[in-house]
Formats: C-alpha cells, structure tokens, sequence
C-alpha cells in the first residue's frame, strides 16, 4: 500500500515535525516556509502524502532541503493513518505535529522542546485563527488553560463530551508516548483526540498558554459542522472503545516493562 518517494537524510534529529498532505498545494510553501526556518540542521520534517492528485508532491520534491523526508500513500488511506504513518517515520525523541495549511508562529519549536525537555509526555499549545486569505478571523474555540493540565479526569471527560479543544496541529510529544499512540486503530476518527486522550491517560500533559501557530480555516478542513444525532453518538461510542483500548495498552505496557 505504501511506496516511499524520497528519503534525503540518515541523521538522527533532535525534533521531527510528522505532516500529512493532501491536495494541498495552495497554501503548502508558506507552511514549510514556516518550519523550515525554525529547524536546526539535525531536525526533520517528515511529510506523508495522501495520494494527492494536484502538484503537492512535486512541490515538496522541489524544495532543495535535506531535511525533508517525503513519503506517498499510493492509494488514499486517509488523514487519520496518513498522520500515523508520518508519526512512525520519525526518527526524533521529540515529535511535533503540523497541519499542511497553518503557519508557525517564530519561537513554536523552540517553546515545544523547552516544554517537552521538562519530561511532560504530551504538550498542546494555543494558535489564532485566519481565513483562506490569511486574515484574521475570531477564533473557533476557548483557549486551553495550563492550570487544567493535569486534571486528566475531567480532560477526559471533556473529550467525551465534545468539549475538550485539543488540535493535533498545536500537538507535540515524547518518543515514549508514541508507544501508547502506535498504531491508531481504524475506527479512530480524531487522531487529535486520541492522542490528547493517550497524554491524559498516561497523566502526562501540559497546556501550553501560548499562540504558536496560526491555524487557517478554510471550507476543506473547518471544523466546525452540523452532525445528526447518530453521528453524535457514535462518536461518544468511539471515544468509549478509544479509552479502554488506551487504558489496556498502557497497562500491558506497564507490565511489559515490569517483566
């Protein structure tokens, strides 16, 4: 199912910053832009393509950096996998997600690691808020607030309710916890909230007050939408199979390390 177009670079980096593509050209420069300035050359940026059919491989293949390590699905599998997939491939014990749209803001990687070095498995920023334009547009959501990062039981509960705002694009965190992330199993449809729900089960997480990115809203990835009743549901179904199957991995994991 999977075909790898590029591999530029064997050195083991300090960060990886794991991105999914698809279809997204348009506004793709301006992001890699973005991180690129903010890597240190033993950084990487791991992009896995979802079968896209406009120019965004050739794009990323056209950008003369060696840090960039592009891989392709050779049939469309999908954000969720596609983001797993890159999440494999990273080589770093640090692993920041990004969105193929969004900018960073200057000062995010540098935020991420200092927080992530203070042993916290998972951290989750702020971000503003643009249009397809880049003009600055209220924002979607509440902010997350630091002083509820380690209620792990009501973040929890707030993931079930459909209230908690964890986005994967303001994500990063620790090698250890991509042991409980790995793999996203196939019902999963937020890999936001499945891995926010792996940080808070593992009692590991930290809320970061601080705008690093700017996130762009546009009609292909808004994520603001009118669900039926069913959809409803069956997401609060999901989050339920999500959680015991986090909670049984991390205790077969637990016991693992023990034995």
């Amino acid at each position: 199912m999977f075909d790898s177009v590029t591999e530029h670079s064997t050195l083991i980096p300090s960060a990886s910053i794991c991105m999914a593509t698809y279809n997204g050209e348009r506004h793709l420069s301006e992001q890699v832009d973005s991180i690129l300035i903010q890597l240190g050359v033993n950084d990487e940026l791991v992009v896995v393509d979802d079968a896209s059919s406009d120019g965004t491989v050739a794009l990323l293949e056209g950008i003369d950096d060696p840090r960039i390590r592009v891989f392709r699905n050779l049939t469309n599998i999908g954000h969720v996998q596609s983001f797993a997939r890159a999440l494999s491939l990273a080589k770093s014990r640090y692993i920041l997600m990004a969105d193929q749209d969004d900018i960073w803001i200057e000062g995010r990687l540098l935020a991420m690691r200092e927080a992530l070095e203070t042993g916290f498995a998972l951290v989750s920023t702020n971000s503003k808020f643009i249009d397809r334009e880049g003009r600055m547009i209220p924002p979607l959501h509440p902010d997350l607030a630091e002083f509820d990062s380690s209620r792990y039981a009501t973040n929890i509960l707030r993931v079930f309710l459909g209230t908690a705002y964890y986005d994967g694009c303001t994500m990063g965190f620790r090698d250890e916890l991509r042991e409980l992330i790995l793999p996203i199993p196939p019902y999963v449809e937020s890999h936001d909230l499945w891995i926010a729900m792996c940080g808070n089960v593992a009692r590991s997480n930290l809320h970061l007050e601080r705008y690093t990115l700017r996130r762009r809203v546009h009609g292909g990835n808004a994520s603001v939408v009118n669900r039926s009743f069913i959809r409803k549901l069956w997401s609060r179904i999901i989050f339920l199979l999500s959680f015991f199957h986090i909670v049984l991995r991390l205790i077969v994991r637990k016991n693992g390390q023990k034995n």
